[in-house]
């Protein structure tokens, strides 16, 4: 469906079920699958939105050249038990006219948020946008994208949307790297030596196992992996508590994460990890 009024014409066929969404920006790949199993085992009616959305692409990122397979797509959500696929139009979801956005904070200033200026001010409003059409009980998102998730639930919960907001976690290749659709633009052994991503979240959750809570240290043991890769640029790499803030001294919080963002032969991959796998 590619129209909000066909999507909602359809939802009122499924009256008092339970519904689940999935929003993603296509070019879906295992990662995604997940989600939408997850759904399918949870919810009646499983919806998945493909929206490339341009409000969270700041004006050098690569919204034109996005990876974009509409019809593979079709073919993967409905393998994986997708009920709806809601592919709208830029003007569809953002009509002549439109001025409204929904401007995060907190859980959103650091790390990406720093990084990429106006990006999660887009994120949360789509996602909000697509939680009004959609109106679903529960709604499923990577824990690939950490900060993402955070600011969707704080969004969520400060505007009193009636929705769960269900995190699923990271499917990786068998190297280790985080799926993830802007892996197309690397080759084969390309993809192999951004696995040094996760190694280095690894070394950090090593340390951490180890008995070392100052942060500097920590990161060190993840920094000297990363070392390894002369093609690297690295943006952050960082350990949050639930709170997504940075301190000097690591406290026992099963939601203490690390999460990294870096360039690798031009291409910026993101990834994270608990601090302690439990």
């Amino acid at each position: 469906m590619r129209t909000a009024a066909d999507l909602q014409a359809a939802l009122t066929q499924t009256p008092g079920q339970k519904v689940g969404l999935v929003p993603t920006m296509g070019f879906l790949h295992e990662g995604h699958a997940a989600l939408i199993r997850r759904a399918r085992a949870e919810c009646a009616v499983v919806v998945v939105s493909i929206f490339v959305n341009p409000l969270q692409f700041g004006p050098s990122e690569d919204l034109a050249r996005y990876p974009r397979d509409l019809e593979r797509d079709l073919a993967l959500a409905g393998e994986a038990g997708a009920d709806l696929v809601f592919h709208p139009g830029a003007g569809e979801m953002y009509p002549p006219g439109f001025s409204t956005r929904v401007e995060p904070s907190g859980v959103s200033d650091g790390l990406d948020g720093a990084s990429r200026p106006g990006h999660f001010a887009g994120v949360a409003t789509v996602v909000l946008k697509l939680l009004g059409l959609v109106r679903p009980d529960r709604a499923y998102f990577g824990e690939k994208d950490w900060q993402q998730l955070a600011v969707v639930r704080r969004v969520v919960c400060d505007l009193n949307v009636p929705v769960e907001i269900v995190g699923v976690p990271t499917v990786r290749a068998p190297s280790g790297l985080a799926l993830s659709s802007r892996n197309s633009y690397l080759t084969p052994e390309q993809q192999e030596r951004a696995a040094v991503l996760s190694r280095a979240l690894r070394a950090v959750q090593a340390a951490y196992a180890a008995g070392e809570r100052d942060t500097g240290r920590l990161l060190g043991a993840g920094r000297a992996i990363l070392a390894q890769e002369g093609e690297l640029e690295l943006d952050y790499l960082a350990i949050v508590d639930r709170n997504m803030a940075q301190t000097p001294y690591v406290h026992p919080d099963p939601l203490n994460r690390v999460l990294i963002a870096a360039r690798l032969f031009g291409v910026r991959l993101i990834d994270n990890l608990p601090l302690d796998p439990g």
